[in-house]
């Protein structure tokens, strides 16, 4: 019966207009308890449904699952230590007050540094000023962390909470500084190859140019009709920043179905426990411990907390979870003391970005899993 409740929510969901579709898994310790499938994974030309397997383009849930948990391994290693500044790779970075900005202050969104930035809509400039395939280059890429090492801060670093795009496209530039890879590379060495995770990736648009090898439209759920590149888009990153930089970097352009999401997330849950070698027991914790830089502050490190009201995650998780967002309409929750985790991925922005109807409903079906799994 518990389960009708979930199935019901996410039908009047969809029948609501609050998203196309939705598939949702939820574990509780070793088990998947369940796993759905609802609504379509487009609606246009004509409606499609989704399934279990279908590909989303994940947005910020990048952020966690592939940027910061290559961060925690170059902890572990020691090649990344989290009070090291930022000018220790980037020496020109420390303009107009930046120097004292250190990597935990990145990963906790309290570095000073801009929320966003229109990068992309530079990358079109330089392009209609003449220069041929500019934009989604890896010249377009450099461009844009030379931009953020060049920006001026909008608070005085670990004063102020702004969740930020910026830190994290900084940090992907220093996992590549540091391991002499490309991010995606180094994630499907790390983290997806083993894992066994054959569905997730990134899209990188050079290799789509160069070997002409077109994503299979099929697999993915469908975002946005895009107003700058003015077609829907499928299997093509929706985030403009990532777009401009090849469809790879550290704040979005992961693509993954939910079960990967739940792979991902299962691994880190044991990591937590002590229970695998994925990353250590210590490491993860102080990742997921909530950062005490600036007072009130929801964040750990590359992972969000419940905020104590109206949070996403709805009245049933602790102050020790975990969780993260995604603009698509993607999130993931983790209860890591009761291993438990709710993977949600939807297509929201499809066909438009001005659907805020999920902002209501996941705290509801976030509340209604845990109801279903006695987790009240």
């Amino acid at each position: 019966m518990a389960w009708a409740e979930v199935e019901k929510a996410l039908a009047e969901a969809i029948a609501q207009q609050v998203v196309p579709g939705a598939v949702l898994i939820a574990r509780r310790g070793d088990e998947v308890v369940y796993q759905g499938a609802f609504g379509h994974r487009t609606l246009m030309p004509e409606p499609q449904p989704l399934k279990l397997e279908t590909v989303f383009d994940l947005s910020s849930l990048t952020k966690p699952l592939a940027t910061a948990t290559i961060a925690m391994m170059l902890v572990r290693e020691g090649k990344l230590r989290l009070d090291d500044r930022v000018t220790r790779f980037f020496h020109n970075f420390g303009v107009h007050g930046k120097g004292s900005i250190t990597f935990r202050q990145l990963l906790a969104h309290c570095s000073g540094l801009a929320a966003w930035r229109p990068f992309f809509q530079q990358v079109m400039e330089i392009e209609k000023g003449g220069k041929v395939n500019f934009m989604a280059s890896q010249g377009a890429k450099e461009f844009v962390y030379e931009q953020i090492h060049r920006e001026k801060l909008d608070a005085p670093p670990g004063t102020k909470v702004i969740y930020s795009d910026l830190n994290f496209i900084l940090l992907g530039e220093t996992i590549e500084r540091i391991t002499g890879a490309s991010l995606n590379r180094i994630c499907r060495d790390r983290i997806f190859r083993p894992l066994k995770l054959k569905s997730t990736d990134f899209i990188d648009i050079s290799m789509v140019r160069s070997r002409r090898l077109e994503p299979v439209a099929e697999m993915f759920a469908a975002t946005e009709i895009c107003p700058s590149r003015k077609r829907l888009l499928v299997g093509e990153v929706h985030d403009d920043n990532a777009f401009a930089m090849g469809g790879v970097a550290g704040h979005a352009g992961l693509f993954a179905p939910a079960r990967d999401v739940d792979r991902i997330a299962a691994e880190l849950i044991a990591s937590w426990a002590g229970r695998s070698q994925f990353i250590p027991q210590s490491v993860t914790r102080e990742f997921w411990r909530r950062d005490g830089t600036v007072a009130g502050s929801t964040w750990a490190l590359g992972w969000d907390t419940p905020s104590p009201q109206h949070s996403s995650s709805g009245r049933y998780f602790s102050p020790e979870a975990v969780g993260h967002l995604g603009f698509t309409g993607t999130s993931i929750w983790i209860e890591p003391s009761r291993a438990i985790a709710i993977t949600l991925l939807t297509n929201r922005v499809h066909p438009r970005r001005d659907n805020q109807g999920i902002r209501e409903f996941r705290p509801r079906i976030h509340d209604l899993v845990m109801e279903a799994i006695g987790a009240v």
